[in-house]
């Protein structure tokens, strides 16, 4: 999942080839109308363009095998998960508490002493966070598979859950999993968990991380 925030991750490229085709597409149709002379396009001609069409789509099963088999593997891991809906016993229950500015196509996440940073969030290993979610623009998901909980947030609500981060450090996949337009599939963050690191470090680590560190 280390793409899940690169500009030139899977699914970018997915979306740059099938463009790509269409515009191929576009011009052998044009040409196809106004050549006098008919264009009869040879037998490799023909079978390179059939390899090429079944490579690209077995690539985009492996794409598909391999998101489904990382996001498998958080939900099937052997520690402990706890997540829910926040029960209304006050910030104070909490080790930490980050408000979740969700927009298109991202997230920003403000700890509790008004630091920003975009697409990352650092906490430690064990920690319960409430996460309070809003959306500035439409509707967005917030969905962190590690910990079995999901979240939908309208643009004029407020949503908050929580969960008790994992024990083993690591980065965890934030995703949106309602979709919000032709970059939602980007739409992506890291859970990052860091045993000991000062939340100084946040903003830093959120830089890095938006771009595909």
């Amino acid at each position: 999942m280390e793409n899940a925030l690169g500009i030139w991750g899977p699914q970018a490229v997915m979306m740059a080839v099938t463009a790509s085709f269409t515009f191929l597409g576009i011009i052998m149709l044009l040409a196809a109308v106004f050549m006098k002379k008919r264009w009869r396009p040879s037998y490799m001609f023909e079978l390179g363009f059939i390899a090429v069409m079944l490579g690209l789509a077995f690539y985009a099963d492996q794409l598909s095998v391999g998101t489904y088999t990382a996001y498998q593997e958080n939900l099937n891991g052997e520690e402990k998960k706890v997540s829910g809906n926040y029960v209304g016993k006050g910030e104070a229950a909490f080790d930490r508490v980050v408000t979740v500015i969700a927009y298109q196509w991202g997230y920003a996440f403000i700890d509790e002493k008004k630091r920003l940073s975009r697409n990352a969030v650092v906490v430690k290993p064990g920690e319960k966070v409430l996460f309070k979610i809003v959306s500035n623009d439409l509707i967005h998901g917030f969905n962190i598979p590690v910990a079995q909980i999901t979240a939908e947030i309208d643009p004029d609500g407020k949503r908050e859950v929580w969960i008790k981060a994992p024990d083993k450090p690591g980065k965890y996949l934030i995703q949106c999993v309602n979709y919000c337009g032709v970059g939602h599939t980007q739409m992506k963050a890291w859970l990052v968990v860091r045993g000991g690191a000062p939340t100084a470090e946040l903003k830093n680590i959120g830089e890095k991380t938006n771009g595909g560190a």
